[in-house]
């Protein structure tokens, strides 16, 4: 399959691949099409610290051009960030300025699915505590049989089940629709609910299939990595078998997340580049290669960012629920009731409804800005970007000042 970088504007058609050159190379997206002659000196100044004959001293500037660094003309910044290599704080800081600037399409879808994904998980839990007798036999006599115990938690399992897949389903939805905005917000275009909805609708059934099968590739790799120990325990291996388990378990886990880099831009790469999934999935890992401990600490400073601000929402929420719910105020900060509150569980509930709203948009903008900066960094992106978004000086017809193409 053609794997030629593409990118669709929002509410365009989808862009046809080009197919690879006689070399075997394929000339990323954005290339000026005045190319130095082959031959001659050129007068860009080369790396390494050489410059051709009669031309000052330059270096890499900014968007990874070079040139005489006095003569740059700064990036281009249509919309929320720069078009140019971004830094880490500039791919935060574009997610959160996405969450300013278009705060009423943003919010909006966020606040209503969080809403329906917190109704069904509330609702289960209901549920499962007004039916899990066996958790109520536990928690009034800690003595009771193995058997009991074990009803009472594979009960607990089942009840988290029908909460995980509207979870799932409600990310998948919110992860389409505000891709789409951020494309936008980038190309300093307004938008709505409205037209954001309309430009991932058709992609939602291969975004869910992709969601689909990256959770089944990393949980899949941890259970093949614990295979061999549950085989040993399953014929009585006794301890050795639950060390190689337990070992199982930690290198299948670092294998899942090394996984997970590697195909965590897939997701904007499908709706940005509207392909298929198997084609996203090899577009993830082929952005990745060369930057996966830079892709890995920015999804992984983005995670603790959501985890501090879940804290501060919860912790506060979680003190309201225990003063003013039935019970102890202790049970209740700790989990130990196992009676069912509404006043906790709507409690608790707006508190899980205020951190999904605000941390969905969070979350899915960084993804798609770091797709967004792996593109220009490797595929010269900023250039198309600033003709889409109608940059002067990057028309079709028109070289950009003293910006020759980025080094890919």
């Amino acid at each position: 399959m053609n794997e030629s970088p593409g990118w669709t504007s929002p509410g365009s058609s989808p862009s046809e691949p080009t197919g690879p050159s006689k070399d075997n190379k394929q000339q990323p997206t954005g290339w000026s099409a005045q190319q130095p002659p082959t031959g001659q000196p050129t007068s860009w100044p080369q790396p390494g610290g050489w410059n051709a004959p009669g031309q000052p001293p330059g270096g890499p500037g900014p968007g990874g051009h070079w040139g005489p660094t006095w003569q740059q003309a700064p990036a281009a910044k249509p919309g929320v960030i720069p078009l140019r290599p971004l830094g880490v704080g500039e791919i935060l800081d574009g997610a959160v300025s996405t969450m300013r600037a278009h705060w009423r399409p943003v919010l909006g879808i966020a606040l209503g699915i969080a809403i329906l994904a917190q109704i069904v998980a509330t609702g289960s839990q209901a549920l499962w505590f007004r039916g899990n007798e066996a958790l109520a036999e536990v928690n009034r006599n800690p003595d009771v049989a193995p058997s009991v115990v074990l009803e009472a938690y594979e009960r607990e399992l089942q009840s988290q089940i029908i909460p995980a897949i509207a979870s799932m389903l409600a990310v998948v939805v919110a992860t389409a629709i505000l891709t789409m905005i951020v494309s936008r917000a980038v190309l300093g275009r307004p938008v709505t609910l409205g037209q954001a909805w309309q430009d991932a609708r058709p992609l939602l059934l291969r975004l869910l299939g992709l969601s689909l099968l990256v959770n089944l590739i990393v949980v899949g790799v941890i259970l093949v990595c614990m295979g061999p120990g549950i085989l040993l325990l399953a014929a009585g291996g006794g301890a050795g078998a639950g060390a190689l388990t337990v070992l199982g378990f930690f290198g299948g886990a670092v294998l899942a997340v090394w996984l997970w880099v590697r195909l965590c831009l897939a997701a904007p790469a499908l709706m940005l580049e509207r392909q298929g999934v198997l084609f996203a999935l090899r577009r993830s890992a082929k952005l990745v290669t060369g930057a996966w401990w830079r892709t890995f600490g920015i999804q992984l400073l983005a995670l603790v960012f959501v985890m501090i601000l879940s804290l501060m929402i919860t912790i506060p929420a979680t003190v309201v629920a225990a003063l003013f719910g039935d019970g102890d105020v202790l049970e209740n900060l700790t989990g130990g009731t196992a009676e069912f509150s509404w006043s906790t569980a709507l409690v608790m509930a707006v508190a899980s409804i205020i951190t999904y709203t605000l941390a969905l948009p969070f979350t899915a903008g960084v993804t798609a800005l770091l797709y967004i900066d792996r593109r220009i960094r490797r595929e010269a992106l900023d250039l198309e970007l600033a003709r889409a978004a109608g940059v002067p000086g990057h028309g079709p017809d028109e070289q950009p000042p003293n910006n020759p193409p980025a080094n890919p």
